[in-house]
């Protein structure tokens, strides 16, 4: 029934495509997919378990990383089960409301993600500029205000769209080409004039990551410009190293997202391969490499972490 190709006809299901092609092994290519979903779920929740029962750990750029890991986690729920879905058992078919409510979420925990990470930016930017006023500007109440900003914005821009998308009838080919719902994918499968989903999609990827990206450059440029006017070289190293998790982040990020919605709104078929690269690697590498990094690179989040495994 979903694959009849009638322009009259009015689809109640869309099917998800794994990798085309290599059938005959999805069940061996859902081996890294189920090992990224354990390592991003465990990594998660043991950074989110160590800063909740570590009271040296509640400063703010702790409080901020739990935040991502929360975003991460949401992220690796929503996504990899219908992945794992597809290689697993090749069930393909999600309905026009779940599909819905996946890519809902999707954009929610990636407007967030995108919203912490600003917030993660201006923590570098008050500790490196004006660390003496520190800890009376980023106070706990301060953070808490802010993360609930942060889920209001996402809230707010991010839940017309899918009522946007259910008033259409999708009648063409109802094959989505990637393991999960995607808002610029699924829109253009509606059998009607979709200018405005398209204005308010593009107005929403402007005001949420547009304009976090832009707010994040600036920061770095002011980071920069501190450094460089009343530090050594050293002590400038020293100063922007603290930020390396974070610059790593943000590049995990950013680019994978920018380049997926370009892609989806000007590629052409040429661009199947880098769009289905993109299409895994923005939503499951970075919940799968944040833990990883920050346990790294912060030093007390390390060792609290090596204590609970040795204990």
């Amino acid at each position: 029934m979903s694959a009849v190709n009638d322009t009259n006809f009015q689809f109640t299901v869309f099917l998800l495509t794994g990798i085309p092609g290599k059938e005959d092994i999805y069940f061996w290519i859902s081996v890294p997919f189920c090992l990224m979903y354990v390592i991003s779920i465990v990594g998660n929740s043991v950074i989110l378990f160590i800063i909740k029962t570590d009271p040296s750990l509640h400063e703010p750029m702790y409080i901020l990383l739990s935040m991502l890991a929360i975003t991460d986690l949401g992220l690796s729920i929503t996504t990899i089960p219908t992945i794992l879905a597809i290689f697993l058992f090749n069930s393909r078919e999600i309905s026009l409301d779940a599909c819905f409510a996946q890519l809902f979420f999707i954009h929610l925990l990636q407007g967030m993600e995108s919203s912490v990470l600003l917030l993660m930016a201006f923590d570098c930017f008050i500790a490196i500029c004006n660390p003496l006023r520190y800890s009376s500007i980023l106070t706990p109440p301060r953070l808490a205000k802010m993360g609930l900003l942060c889920v209001l914005r996402g809230v707010v821009t991010v839940l017309p769209l899918p009522f946007l998308l259910k008033r259409f009838q999708y009648c063409r080919v109802n094959v989505l080409s990637h393991s999960y719902c995607f808002y610029q994918e699924v829109m253009k499968m509606a059998c009607a004039d979709i200018t405005v989903n398209n204005i308010y999609g593009v107005s929403t990827v402007l005001l949420n990551m547009g304009l976090d990206s832009l707010l994040i450059f600036l920061s770095y440029v002011m980071i920069l410009k501190t450094v460089q006017s009343v530090m050594s070289h050293e002590e400038c190293l020293r100063a922007l190293n603290t930020c390396i998790s974070h610059l790593y982040a943000v590049l995990l990020f950013y680019i994978p997202e920018i380049g997926l919605s370009v892609i989806h709104r000007f590629g052409n078929s040429s661009s199947h391969l880098l769009q289905f690269v993109l299409g895994y690697f923005y939503l499951l590498v970075p919940p799968l490499i944040n833990p990883i990094v920050y346990s790294m690179k912060s030093k007390h989040l390390r060792a609290r972490i090596i204590r609970v495994f040795i204990n």
